[in-house]
């Protein structure tokens, strides 16, 4: 194995890194200016993908940011959809419970006058027979008053039949 492919094979992180300054320093010591070469390349790709990590890391934290944000505008969506539902189930029961509370004021209203209507029918038939008995007293009353009429008639024609009868005696 070369000195060339054993340095491809450890060329990345932190051991491509060290390698690469120890062969820049070899090549300082030995005048070997492909070495050195060799070695600055292993450190630029050491520190291209330590780079290139550090741009994937940031990469997957953004995309898990965007992530949780497009969650989150999920969740926010969900809840206002909630809160719509709900919203929309209240006023469906006020509704409800308004109609229940018109049915019932409308029934109790509908009672109320009904018992007026008959309040007023009872005390019309109490007048009437009130009327009706007062009637009577006053036609019993002209009938009492017609006979005791007649009966002082009678009296006075018995009385002028007496002074008649006791003047033809004179």
């Amino acid at each position: 194995m070369t000195d060339r492919e054993s340095s491809e094979r450890i060329a990345g992180g932190l051991a491509g890194k060290i390698a690469g300054k120890a062969k820049e320093a070899a090549a300082s010591l030995t005048g070997n200016e492909d070495l050195a070469r060799e070695g600055r390349l292993q450190q630029a790709q050491a520190d291209a993908e330590a780079q290139a990590k550090r741009a994937a890391a940031q990469a997957k934290q953004g995309d898990a940011e965007a992530s949780l944000q497009a969650d989150e505008a999920e969740t926010e969506r969900e809840r206002r959809r909630l809160q719509n539902e709900v919203a929309a189930q209240e006023r469906e029961e006020q509704i409800e419970a308004d109609r229940r509370e018109a049915d019932a004021s409308a029934k109790a209203q509908a009672q109320r006058e009904q018992a007026a209507a008959q309040s007023e029918r009872e005390t019309r038939e109490s007048g009437a027979s009130t009327a009706e008995q007062r009637a009577e007293q006053e036609r019993l009353a002209a009938a009492e008053r017609a006979i005791r009429l007649e009966q002082r008639a009678r009296r006075a024609e018995s009385r002028a039949q007496d002074i008649e009868s006791g003047g033809d005696r004179e």
